[in-house]
């Protein structure tokens, strides 16, 4: 089925979504706009063996913009690390499933995160440690376009140009909306793409919902270069839910019973388009 990984990346939202109602708190905008980039590193391009979390060669990833763990959960459960079931209990007292990645409690999950500009810190390590070990599996991360305004990412980008970490590849998930509003009015981190380019990245720009893009931006980045990537990800916050997209009042609350319902339908509408198709 051609549209295998969409149909993925269509029902990790629901996982997500479900998760968050059932918790009554989380973030689901920007759970909603990383799926498809997740779904296409989970089922078409990381080294991983969902039975074997902790193999040595496998590639990392670290998921920097952490309150967005519910998006990473449900490709997780839908690649088979976890039942899928287990996402239904999110931020529950008894559940692995935290608030933000826990790397000691869910399989599949190579990084606890959730202090923003850290996590991008840590995908940094990994790759320097692969380059002095020799090894060669890959180091992805996705930040927020938010989370940039973070200083430590940008040590961070100076970390990597200096090493030449080209065995990292990071992506900004470029929704355009944080907590507060646009991050154009809340503190500007534009141009993306010119200050990564300084800092001496190789930095490509894509639609982050267009499947052939993704793959292409990350096939060119596995090319050794001497240089990390970052690829910029044009992307919909709440991409998915028609009254979620592009509203920043979605960063982080829960559906209510009724939005919740609808929101399932629309998904669910989608899966059966795509696997129609």
């Amino acid at each position: 089925m051609k549209n295998t990984t969409k149909i993925h990346a269509y029902k990790a939202r629901k996982h997500a979504i479900t998760g968050i109602f059932n918790a009554a708190s989380g973030h689901p905008g920007g759970s909603l706009s990383i799926a498809d980039i997740l779904a296409v590193l989970y089922f078409e391009k990381m080294n991983i063996d969902p039975k074997n979390p902790k193999m040595a060669d496998r590639d990392r990833f670290v998921l920097s913009k952490g309150h967005c763990a519910p998006a990473l959960y449900g490709i997780l459960a839908e690649r088979g690390f976890f039942p899928t079931e287990q996402c239904e209990t999110l931020r529950k007292i008894d559940s692995i499933m935290q608030g933000h990645p826990d790397m000691k409690n869910i399989p599949g999950i190579d990084m606890s995160t959730g202090s923003l500009g850290q996590g991008i810190s840590a995908a940094c390590g990994m790759a320097l440690s692969a380059k002095l070990d020799k090894k060669d599996f890959k180091v992805y991360t996705i930040l927020g376009d938010g989370e940039i305004e973070e200083g430590q990412v940008w040590e961070a980008a100076m970390f990597a140009a200096h090493y030449k970490l080209d065995n990292l590849i990071a992506f900004v998930d470029n929704n355009g909306l944080q907590i507060d509003g646009d991050i154009a009015e809340v503190m500007s981190s534009y141009p993306i793409d010119k200050k990564f380019e300084a800092f001496n990245w190789n930095v490509i720009t894509i639609d982050a919902h267009d499947y052939d893009q993704i793959r292409a931006a990350i096939d060119k980045a596995l090319v050794p270069n001497g240089k990390p990537t970052m690829i910029i990800a044009k992307s919909i916050k709440g991409k998915g839910v028609s009254y979620m997209e592009n509203q920043a009042s979605w960063h982080g609350n829960a559906p209510k019973a009724e939005q919740y319902e609808q929101a399932i339908k629309e998904l669910d509408a989608k899966i059966a388009e795509l696997t129609q198709e």
